[in-house]
């Protein structure tokens, strides 16, 4: 994910962050994703009638963990994530309709569509139930909505700092009126990049910079690159567009309508640690933020007798990047309590 990318996951949340908070520093550092695995597609599964999506597997085993990125990302989000998991239990990773090496979307890009395609993509993949499925930020609506419509398929959740369908009517509530304003208005202004990519886009320009961004610094200048050449197209921008644009609305109603009762079956929510007072808001204002975040993930782990809410020392929005062994623990630990249930 490209820095302005990390920009728009930060306001996924419903709680926007401030610079700081997003795990940015001016040091320059060597980049901690080489693999050049990420600079193609792996396995491009036919859904219908020629539409693509990327596939990423490694290992094999059961439960499958399927990993789903957030907002605007890719299969590159679990680099760090994904080989350690695949030393375990089969792991696969995926670029949603648009994003990354997969085809254009031929729909909006709501969680509820988001969930069908996957399913489609596992089935025409033939990789079998069950699932331990895994979501970073917006995937974490999408997560639930498969659960909740596929339930025999799936017998665990990892939640990295999901979205929550109320985050956004609670965020906005706090500090100044006028918060969804703000956020509509920032839709429409996104919007233009799609205009922008049927134009052609060319790094150096002002459109590429507010459309694409800066190289991000933990990656290598391969992938970068790669990057940089599905990110200009239309079909990357009209996807990202229509995802910003259904978090908050067709998304989140989705999500509201799922079942609140999992069972037993592990769910496991990883949320950040505390931010630090931004400059565009107060401390009271940072507190409040603070505790609905947490408040949001407890009523997530709540929904089943196994689930829990963890908050992750020393870690921003990217868990996964942050503190990979992290993500990577929980994960176990859900695969874990999942093969005890179905052995019994």
């Amino acid at each position: 994910m490209r820095k302005s990318f990390a920009v728009a996951a930060s306001l996924a949340t419903g709680i926007v962050l401030s610079a700081s908070c997003l795990g940015q520093d001016s040091k320059p550092r060597p980049p901690i994703v080489t693999d050049p695995v990420y600079t193609k597609p792996q396995q491009l599964v036919d859904m219908d009638h020629g539409r693509r999506m990327n596939l990423y597997c490694r290992g094999s085993g059961s439960p499958t963990v399927i990993l789903d990125a957030g907002m605007g990302d890719s299969s590159i989000s679990w680099a760090l994530v994904q080989p350690a998991l695949a030393k375990r239990t089969r792991t696969c990773a995926y670029d949603r309709a648009g994003m990354g090496f997969s085809d254009a979307a031929t729909r909006p890009s709501t969680a509820g569509n988001i969930a069908e395609d996957l399913h489609a993509l596992l089935r025409a993949a033939q990789i079998s139930p069950p699932y331990v499925l895994v979501g970073h930020s917006m995937s974490g609506l999408t997560v639930r909505v498969f659960a909740d419509r596929y339930p025999d398929d799936v017998v665990g959740m990892v939640l990295v700092e999901g979205s929550h369908e109320d985050q956004s009517v609670r965020g906005w509530a706090i500090g100044e009126p006028g918060q969804q304003a703000k956020w509509d208005a920032y839709l429409k202004d996104a919007r233009s990049c799609v205009d922008e990519a049927r134009k052609g886009m060319a790094k150096g320009t002002p459109a590429f910079a507010k459309c694409v961004g800066d190289d991000d610094p933990r990656f290598s200048q391969a992938i970068n690159e790669a990057q940089q050449k599905y990110a200009v197209t239309p079909k990357w921008q009209a996807a990202a567009a229509s995802e910003r644009e259904s978090v908050f609305y067709a998304s989140a109603q989705q999500a509201r309508a799922t079942r609140k009762d999992f069972g037993a079956m592990p769910i496991i929510v990883l949320t950040h640690a505390p931010y630090p007072k931004g400059k565009d808001e107060t401390q009271e204002q940072r507190n409040q933020r603070t505790l609905l975040w947490e408040d949001l993930h407890t009523q997530v782990a709540a929904m089943s007798t196994h689930g829990i809410n963890i908050i992750v020392p020393r870690s921003g929005h990217f868990v996964q990047y942050d503190r990979p062994e992290i993500v990577i623990d929980a994960v176990d630990q859900a695969v874990a309590i999942a093969k005890e249930q179905h052995l019994n």
